[in-house]
């Protein structure tokens, strides 16, 4: 007697629900991009109790005939593709033809739909997975989908769902991530009757981020490489936050969870951003659709590249090339932006050692030789296109354009230096305001670029101290250092192994020799320890940046004018230099026409 057998489709239907449809926002996910899919340029949502007791998803794409309205409550029924070669280059949101049949196994279901040019349109009803009932209805052009009594024959599912608000705020971040996926459409959410977000349609990406976003400055950042295009509308390292819940990427128009890009965003802000906090803004990543494999999972949150190594090093780079400059200056109030791009500059000489100005383009800090050069991982091999990103030549976008990292003057060294008070803070003038500066915060991004330019080309001065000097550690402690001596000897920090758990240091960075070599070493096992889980190179940035708070100039250190002077001049060859190497701004504006208010003038 045969135990293999066909399974009925309702119960099929209700496996399947079992991964499509997770909650409230997972039915109004898959209904929304249904309406994308068909063309619409108003979409209204519409939930009552969480979307619990229902949903409602109105839209005036194309619509459908009776034909395809029955077809489309049936599995693996869609208009998306059709051949195995449409699989391999998906344009469309929806590809699967299991959602509609899936929510409907799950609730109580009502589909109205008419096509443009027919008088009448169409209604199909589905209780809980049963045949479906079709009858002849009136209603304006596209689609009407309610969706009522959610999960009412799988009390299971039902029990786990959360409180309303929690799943009504689950349903908000999915229009806005639609929204911000497709900014020529209008979308509409309300919640209990009552109207909770109206987004407008917008004329381009940035000013739809600029609607849904609710940040104060937003960086523009736009970027190609080959076949790769990176838009992105990212806040400064102050307003990070951990986790990358503010955070979303977008893969030719697709929303997406992606550690590893949440992660190389993170990685464009350099040592400004700590491990585990992430960036406030949006990323647009365009790629041919036949390098980007969307059939990954059934909710369609997940993609995979054809060379993921190679899209997310050239995301890091390019945001870095973009942002790196971006962020050294102070935002500027509309009719206040004195400061023009213009040709490059040459910087004139320091004239002080400790602020000798350095410019590193490396964007992945000193990480050694670029990994373009050392493997070149073509695209063109993986995905038999005839481009590869790893060879192409990162170019901005606008046609005449300059790289905003080199395309600018001098913006510090434009300032005119008036004074230095509590032996902490640098005053200076612009035609448009006074600028403080902290001057800890600025001598350690000046010497924290140093650091990393002489790190990369692996020639640190170090200082041998007249007598070495003995740390104690614990004994994980003392493993890392083991490890890590010959990293740490790149570094100008030579420390030897000694028996038990004790190390002796022989030597520091010369520019350094004013911080304590216990705490240095210290110091250096912290960082390592925090990065344990990663190669060391991808740490270096953190021990840097650490390294240069101890051998900067410190709140307290008075400076003569010639050497305020120098850190001003020192700063415009530091990428990210209104940030200290571990995200503190280092400036702030008081603009002229805020004291004249302020003095009633």
């Amino acid at each position: 007697m045969s135990v293999v057998r066909r399974l009925p489709n309702d119960l099929a239907n209700q496996i399947a629900a079992g991964e499509v449809v997770e909650r409230p926002a997972s039915v109004v996910k898959e209904l929304v991009e249904n309406a994308l899919d068909a063309g619409a340029t108003k979409v209204r949502v519409e939930i009552e109790t969480g979307g619990v007791a229902r949903i409602r998803v109105t839209d005036d794409g194309s619509g459908m005939d009776e034909a395809d309205a029955r077809l489309a409550l049936e599995r693996h029924a869609t208009s998306k593709i059709a051949s195995l070669e449409d699989l391999a280059r998906i344009t469309s949101f929806g590809f699967r033809g299991e959602a509609l049949p899936s929510i409907a196994s799950v609730s109580r279901f009502t589909l109205a739909t008419r096509l443009r040019g027919q008088d009448a349109g169409v209604e199909v009803r589905v209780v809980g997975g049963a045949e479906p009932t079709v009858r002849p209805t009136g209603c304006a052009v596209g689609t009407h989908i309610e969706v009522s009594d959610l999960f009412f024959n799988v009390p299971a599912r039902r029990k786990f769902l959360k409180a309303t608000s929690t799943e009504s705020g689950h349903v908000g971040e999915v229009v806005v991530l639609a929204a911000l996926g497709s900014p020529r459409v209008a979308f509409t959410l309300s919640r209990d009757g009552k109207v909770a977000r109206e987004i407008l349609r917008a004329t381009s990406r940035k000013e739809r981020v600029q609607q849904v976003v609710s940040e104060p400055r937003l960086e523009t950042c736009e970027r190609e490489r080959g076949p790769l295009r990176v838009e992105a509308y990212l806040a400064p390292p102050e307003r990070a936050r951990a986790g990358a819940v503010a955070l979303y990427v977008f893969v030719n128009g697709r929303p997406v969870k992606d550690r590893q890009l949440t992660r190389a965003v993170a990685q464009a802000y350099g040592s400004v951003l700590e491990p585990g906090r992430y960036p406030v803004g949006v990323v647009y990543i365009e790629l041919p659709p036949d390098l980007v494999d969307v059939n990954v999972h059934p909710q369609k949150a997940e993609v995979r590249f054809a060379d993921a190594r190679g899209i997310f090093d050239a995301v890091t780079r390019e945001l870095h090339a973009a942002l790196a400059h971006a962020f050294a200056l102070p935002a500027f109030t509309h009719g206040h932006a004195w400061f023009k791009p213009a040709a490059t500059v040459p910087l004139p000489e320091a004239t002080h050692a400790a602020f000798e100005p350095t410019r590193v383009d490396s964007p992945r800090g000193p990480s050694g030789p670029d990994p373009w050069q050392l493997e070149a991982p073509s695209i063109a091999r993986a995905a038999h296109a005839m481009y590869s990103i790893a060879e192409a030549t990162p170019t901005p976008l606008s046609e005449g354009a300059t790289d905003p990292l080199f395309g600018r003057a001098s913006f510090y060294g434009q300032l005119r230096f008036v004074g230095q008070v509590r032996a902490m803070f640098l005053i200076a003038e612009g035609p448009d305001g006074l600028y403080v500066l902290d001057q800890h915060a600025a001598a350690e991004r000046v010497t924290f670029e140093r650091l990393r330019a002489d790190y990369k080309d692996r020639r640190i001065a170090s200082q041998r101290l007249l007598i070495p000097e003995v740390v104690q550690l614990s004994p994980s402690e003392h493993a890392l250092v083991e490890e890590h001596a010959e990293d740490a000897s790149a570094l100008g920090l030579e420390v030897r192994v000694l028996s038990g758990t004790a190390v002796a240091v022989h030597a520091v960075p010369k520019i350094l020799s004013r911080a304590h070599p216990e705490r240095l070493v210290r110091d250096l096992v912290a960082e390592v320890g925090r990065a344990a889980k990663r190669p060391f190179n991808d740490a270096v940035d953190l021990v840097l940046a650490t390294m240069a708070c101890h051998g900067s100039v410190r709140a307290g250190d008075v400076l003569s004018n010639d050497e305020a002077r120098a850190l001003l001049t020192a700063l415009d060859g530091a990428a990210f230099a209104g940030h200290c190497p571990h995200g503190r701004p280092v400036v702030m504006r008081l603009g002229f026409d805020e004291l004249e208010r302020r003095v009633g003038r």
